[in-house]
């Protein structure tokens, strides 16, 4: 398992009908630095840097998931990981090409 994986993923709303996975430092990181700069305040900002703490080895894995945790309850787009789950599955079970 990579060291900077989380325990188990979160998943968040990025959009009306998108449910985005984040499952390790990176995912957190990339998906904290694309939102919005009008939408962040403290909470975003706390759970960047602990993101970036836990990447330079001064805070560990967890924590950066919990401050993750954190900020996407308080922004309101923590989605519940059975139905992401469930809805993960039911895509999954094509083959992904088209059909003609």
């Amino acid at each position: 398992m990579n060291a900077e994986a989380f325990n188990s993923p979160l998943f968040v709303k990025r959009a009306t009908h998108i449910v985005q996975e984040i499952a390790s430092l990176a995912d957190a990181v990339d998906f904290l630095n694309e939102w919005p700069e009008d939408r962040r305040d403290l909470i975003h900002e706390a759970a960047l840097r602990t993101c970036y703490d836990a990447y330079d080895g001064r805070k560990p894995v967890s924590a950066a998931r919990n401050a993750f945790f954190g900020f996407a309850k308080r922004a309101n787009i923590l989605e519940d990981a059975t139905s992401a789950m469930q809805w993960l599955a039911a895509c999954k079970s094509g083959t992904g090409k088209a059909q003609v």
